[in-house]
């Protein structure tokens, strides 16, 4: 932000040089007689405005938010600033995007209470809320597609499921310990993101767009499992586990099955094109890839976890929702490394 705001102070002197380069200037002595002289600066040594421009582009022509945005109060008292709430590149206020995600949120309540519980509600609307104050409509929107494809997932062959004892608790809806367990470590991500857009620079040594990349991997990680899982539990024909490749029942924890996981690898990628082709948060069709493959490797080493950790004895703690955090960790972490090995970034 240094350089642009210098940038810009570069421009306006050279706009203010340029209007008095030369010219006459006319003065009155003390014998009221009138002396004309001529006044120049020599400009050459002053950068041009177009190469200032250019500089500037190529600083923040990946960076999908709007750093004004975070010099801006909780609450604006600018009635119309309000109607930016929507703006391609833009974030909002932290109270604006508090009314703004109530309004949706209970108009849509009939619908998120067949998908939700009401704590779980609760829970997604504060989620929602950070996510459209750090990322905007554009981060929020990734996460509510993850929210509509993994529930419609979850629902194929729902009620097979629940006869062999397999199908989702609750009927399916998510509690608070699924909407963190899935959805922590992007909230991180779109923080990350946010706080190296406010100061201009590499927040933690990592630009903007590696952290928003991060951010669309840990869902796609999140959506990838869910399709897996479910996909598996309704269709695998034959199901190993990941450690011994002996057959198991569907449904045991660390279990794989070649339609589970081609359909892991389908549900990261249909997040990640939607984050590609829709809302321009990943930077070229390389980091669909980046994002695709971060997910499926993080979706066989929840597996992995499963089968080795989970439901074991003395790791009580490691239940399924903590495993979900480990599993976004591990996909998010893989996006970084190959963003910035890969692609450059």
């Amino acid at each position: 932000m240094r350089r642009i705001h210098c940038g810009i102070i570069a421009i306006a002197s050279i706009a203010t040089t340029s209007a008095f380069t030369t010219g006459p200037i006319t003065r009155i002595n003390s014998h009221n007689e009138q002396q004309t002289s001529t006044i120049s600066f020599d400009t050459s040594s002053i950068i041009t405005p177009r190469r200032i421009t250019q500089h500037r582009v190529t600083q923040l022509q990946l960076v999908p938010t709007d750093a004004a945005f975070f010099s801006s109060p909780l609450i604006s008292t600018d009635i119309s600033s309000y109607f930016n709430l929507f703006k391609f590149s833009g974030n909002v206020p932290l109270v604006s995007s508090l009314v703004l995600n109530t309004i949706l949120f209970f108009s849509l309540r009939p619908k998120l209470m067949t998908m939700l519980t009401p704590e779980g509600f609760a829970h997604s609307l504060a989620l929602g809320t950070m996510l459209w104050t750090t990322l905007g409509w554009r981060g929020w929107t990734v996460c509510v597609l993850y929210l509509f494809l993994g529930q419609l997932v979850t629902k194929i062959g729902f009620d097979e499921k629940e006869a062999l004892g397999i199908a989702e608790g609750r009927g399916g809806r998510r509690g608070p310990e699924n909407v963190w367990g899935s959805a922590l470590t992007g909230t991180l991500c779109a923080s990350a993101a946010a706080q190296a857009v406010k100061t201009g620079t590499a927040f933690l040594g990592l630009s903007s767009n590696v952290w928003i990349l991060a951010y669309v991997a840990s869902l796609a990680t999140k959506l990838a499992d869910t399709f897996a899982s479910e996909i598996g539990k309704a269709y695998g024909k034959t199901t190993i586990s990941i450690t011994s490749f002996k057959p198991v029942p569907r449904g045991t924890e660390g279990a794989i099955s070649l339609e589970g996981t081609l359909a892991s690898v389908v549900g990261g990628l249909l997040l990640s094109l939607y984050a590609y082709f829709v809302v321009g948060f990943i930077p070229s069709i390389k980091g669909v890839g980046v994002a695709t493959f971060s997910a499926f490797f993080a979706t066989m080493c929840e597996s992995l976890l499963g089968a080795t950790l989970q439901e074991k004895e003395g790791m009580a703690w490691m239940t399924n929702e903590v495993v979900n955090f480990f599993n976004t960790i591990i996909g998010a972490a893989a996006a970084i490394l190959l963003g910035v090995l890969f692609l450059g970034m």
